[in-house]
């Protein structure tokens, strides 16, 4: 019955719409990662300046939260989630311009504050539409746009930097995603209802109704999904680099093995959002964690590339699992007049977290190696898991779907 309704609700244009906008706005950031070996070629860096060309995006990306969050809550999504698509193809441009480190990191800077509108904006639009009956659902197939993205744009950047060089390759997709930026603009208005987090009854969506309770177990969740978040993420970054100077992988194929770990996005993440409409977050959250630990050091003795594509199909299932199941806890246990102000808190902690720890990551990496590295994220991710495991062990559950 659930997802006769789910279906009949939602698919027929909502939230496909969505899963596209999702794709755009990840599309032109998520080619720093596969174009890494071809800029740090062209502009001649060593680890740590490849791991600060990360950082200088993802820490204006979780900035750019804030402050979006808060704007979301008190204009409405519609026109945050425009500005994030086509401000992002707007500074892919600049990026592809860039001659010299100094100009890259301050216009992939801009890419981030551009782009931070859009995650605080979207989950409570979609949530408020989808109702907490699929609450989980409907997020997570949002999240195929993502990830679809973040699977293909390995396979695209890899071959257009062949034919246009990485500098072409933002030049040739930022202009597709910023007019599409503009039509979703218009194409949201229909959703004013839902803009104003009303679900499809016009009545305020489940959820507290004022302040915030359980805020122990609460604050140890966040913590658990950001350090899960900003360790992957950031381990991932290092991956192209690995693959080519490990495994002597040539550059472009280093750059197209990176989809194998975001092709679980196509069905992780609904995956992950039925699991917590039926059984609840915390459980899930806590097994997926505890899961990373050794999957992030068995990177390490891969023997060869078919067994660190299995560990990388592995470690991309359960993180983007997490996804859903993390913003349907926030979702439920947050006021709605807040939701967007506490997804931008949470998205900044994410992406700033990550940004800071990828350059530590690079910093060990010209110290000790790849080994020592991945060993020592590994350890921090077990002992993060079972200090929060600890903390919400007296979480309430949040109620299944009925």
């Amino acid at each position: 019955m659930v997802f006769e309704k789910f279906r009949s609700r939602h698919l027929s244009g909502f939230l496909v719409l969505f899963v596209i906008a999702h794709f755009s706005h990840h599309l032109l950031p998520s080619l720093l990662i596969p174009l890494l070996p071809f800029i740090r070629n062209d502009l001649n860096l060593d680890y740590t300046q490849a791991g600060l060309l990360f950082s200088a995006f993802t820490l204006a990306y979780g900035i750019g939260q804030l402050p979006a969050g808060w704007l979301t809550d008190h204009i409405g999504p519609r026109k945050m989630i425009a500005i994030s698509i086509s401000g992002v193809a707007l500074a892919g441009v600049l990026v592809g311009m860039s001659t010299t480190y100094l100009m890259m990191i301050v216009f992939l800077v801009a890419m981030g504050l551009t782009g931070g509108g859009y995650h605080p904006s979207a989950p409570p639009l979609i949530s408020a539409a989808a109702g907490p009956q699929t609450r989980g659902l409907a997020l997570g197939l949002h999240i195929i746009g993502g990830s679809s993205c973040f699977f293909l744009t390995p396979l695209i950047a890899a071959a257009t930097a062949a034919a246009l060089g990485w500098r072409g390759t933002f030049f040739s997709l930022a202009l597709p995603t910023f007019f599409f930026g503009l039509i979703l603009y218009r194409r949201l208005k229909s959703l004013s209802a839902a803009e104003k987090n009303k679900g499809p009854s016009g009545k305020i969506e489940n959820g507290p109704s004022a302040g915030f309770s359980n805020f122990l177990p609460l604050a140890a969740f966040i913590l658990l999904s950001v350090a899960a978040f900003a360790v992957v993420h950031s381990f991932m970054a290092f991956i192209p680099l690995y693959l080519v100077d490990h495994f002597a992988v040539e550059e472009k194929a280093a750059a197209a093995f990176l989809s194998v770990f975001y092709l679980a996005g196509f069905w992780a993440a609904p995956l992950g959002g039925y699991l917590s409409d039926r059984f609840g977050s915390v459980p899930l959250i806590l097994a997926i964690c505890f899961i990373s630990g050794p999957v992030l050091y068995l990177v390490n003795i891969a023997p060869n590339m078919w067994a660190l594509g299995a560990l990388l199909l592995t470690l991309g299932t359960i993180h983007v699992m997490r996804y859903p199941i993390s913003e349907s806890y926030l979702i439920d246990q947050t006021p709605a007049k807040y939701r967007s102000t506490v997804l931008g808190i949470y998205f900044f902690s994410c992406t700033e977290s990550g940004g800071v720890l990828a350059p530590v990551m690079g910093s060990l990496i010209d110290t000790y190696g790849f080994y020592f590295c991945f060993s020592a994220v590994a350890a921090f991710m077990l002992a993060v898991t079972l200090t929060c495991a600890l903390l919400m062990r007296k979480s309430p559950p949040v109620p299944a779907a009925g």
